[in-house]
């Protein structure tokens, strides 16, 4: 089954899941019978279309040498990637554009033409799902289109496989987990002595952090994984105005100290617990489960009423595994199909 793909945005997580699908392309062939090519690639400078495929690793090649969508062969002046997705037989879309919580745009308007369209998306921008779940969700039903976004939360961690397949009649009375790898990593390094600034340096050069790293640092994006945790897993109907959120900026290296003094460590967990949602640095014990996400880990830990206490983590510092996600997430729409 050969599944034509648009890209858009070709920051670190499209770069590292275009390699991906170049190395795994065997693989995937063969234990899913399942072939993507690229058609489309899209990002801020404007729209590239090959309907025969691009080839994965030149356009890896020329990203990483500075160009841009603009220079690709086949690049379409003054076009969206909406006028591509009327015009073009696309059966997928990645969508990894930077977050933007105001408006959403570009990754919700993309997805919302898609999905009508009956075109399959897959999300690594939290945006969208983050602004509009319910609303796309009817829209992916009504149009049997399917949509995806495991990427979203933690990148290679399933929080939302698990919760939305392997808890089947369960319910979640109490969640809590470390969302936000760059968060948690500079929590770590102020402890020793390193400076904030140099920490967060450190994760954006990585290509971890945000691009806006005020929504790793003021909590915000780990109350976003939070929204899209309640909404998809504990079947809660609820917004970014639902949840009380302080992040880490005010956290001080004495602070850190006294804690760790007393045999506690700090960290910036996201709490759900009877109807309420929050995000907050906490002291946390030091025989918590938390308290041993260290460094660039995130982890979850879901209290339930028939399945126990299920306490999961990952260790990611590059963006690989959210682009093993997405396509992890791809593979299991089509194969279904």
């Amino acid at each position: 089954m050969i599944i034509k793909a648009a890209v858009v945005g070709l920051g670190s997580v499209s770069k590292n899941l275009l390699n991906i699908l170049v190395n795994k392309h065997t693989r995937v062939l063969t234990d899913h019978g399942i072939e993507f090519k690229i058609v489309c690639v899209s990002d801020s400078s404007g729209v590239a279309v090959n309907e025969q495929g691009f080839d994965a690793r030149n356009l890896i090649t020329r990203k990483d040498a500075g160009e841009r969508a603009s220079s690709f062969e086949g690049y379409r002046p003054d076009t969206t990637i909406e006028d591509v997705l009327g015009d073009t037989s696309i059966d997928l879309v990645f969508e990894a554009s930077p977050v933007n919580l105001d408006t959403g745009a570009p990754g919700l308007g993309i997805t919302r033409t898609a999905l009508s369209k009956g075109i399959s998306v897959v999300l690594a921008n939290k945006g969208p799902v983050v602004l509009a779940f319910k609303e796309l969700h009817d829209l992916a039903a009504k149009t049997d289109a399917g949509l995806a976004y495991s990427a979203t939360v933690c990148g290679g961690l399933p929080i939302l496989n698990m919760g939305k397949r392997d808890l089947i009649a369960g319910d979640v009375h109490k969640l809590q987990g470390i969302f936000n790898a760059t968060s948690n990593f500079i929590l770590d390094e102020m402890a020793t002595g390193r400076s904030y600034d140099d920490a967060l340096k450190e994760a954006q050069d990585r290509g971890i952090a945000e691009a806006d790293p005020t929504l790793d640092v003021g909590g915000w994006d780990t109350a976003n994984k939070l929204i899209i945790i309640a909404n998809a897993i504990l079947r809660m109907d609820v917004t970014l105005k639902d949840v009380n959120v302080t992040g880490i900026e005010n956290i001080t290296e004495s602070q850190l100290k006294a804690a760790r003094d007393r045999g506690e460590q700090i960290k910036l967990v996201a709490s759900a617990e009877n109807g309420k949602l929050s995000v907050a640095p906490v002291a946390l014990p030091g025989d918590n489960f938390l308290a041993h996400c260290t460094g660039w880990e995130m982890a979850v830990e879901m209290h339930t009423d028939i399945y126990g206490i299920m306490s999961h983590k990952l260790w990611e510092r590059e963006p690989t595994p959210t682009a093993a996600a997405m396509l992890r997430d791809a593979v299991n729409i089509f194969e279904k199909r």
